[in-house]
């Protein structure tokens, strides 16, 4: 542990930093994950870590390029493409965040339920199916995350079927095809 505390500080430490909203918890299973609350406390961290002499270096993961790419994560997309259409389908404002006071748990705005429809997804029956609609999922190559959840499931079965990624034999890597690299550009203003 690089603080070289113990767990039971640790968490007691985490506990103290959520409770001032310093920074926010992601459940997953048994794990918990720790992200920072805002651009107000990175800012002010920067700000801090400049008066204390420096910066620590940007993180790196060490996963190999073609899983970090592009993945299945149980049976939704992962990896950096994955990540990059999170962030593209919340600023398109197709995605609605803490719909049921959870930032982890999603909806779709009328928007959102338009353009997944117009990709093939059915809305409702996905909606119908016996999990969660869709969620924030950790990526562990990109600590930040991708859409998970039935609605993930889904638009990973169209991407498979309409060709814009294809599996890899006897592995969890995608790759992006050249049609699909086009099609995200032209339908999300994407490049990946």
């Amino acid at each position: 542990m690089v603080a070289e505390v113990s767990p039971s500080t640790a968490s007691v430490h985490l506990n103290r930093l959520k409770i001032a909203h310093l920074v926010k918890v992601l459940v997953q299973g048994k794990h918990r994950f720790y992200s920072l609350e805002g651009p107000d406390v990175a800012s002010a961290l920067e700000g801090l870590s400049v008066l204390a002499g420096g910066s620590r270096d940007k993180f790196v993961p060490s996963t190999p390029s073609r899983l970090r790419a592009a993945r299945t994560c149980y049976d939704h997309m992962a990896g950096t493409v994955a990540v990059s259409l999170h962030d593209r389908f919340k600023a398109l404002g197709w995605l609605l965040a803490g719909s049921n006071g959870s930032d982890n748990v999603y909806d779709l705005t009328s928007d959102g339920t338009k353009a997944f429809e117009a990709l093939g997804i059915n809305i409702k029956a996905t909606r119908m199916l016996r999990r969660r609609f869709a969620c924030a999922c950790l990526d562990w190559s990109e600590r930040r995350p991708h859409v998970g959840g039935a609605l993930g499931t889904a638009f990973l079965k169209v991407a498979l079927k309409r060709k814009w990624v294809v599996q890899d034999l006897g592995s969890r890597a995608l790759g992006v095809t050249s049609l699909g690299r086009r099609e995200i550009l032209t339908r999300f203003s994407l490049h990946v």
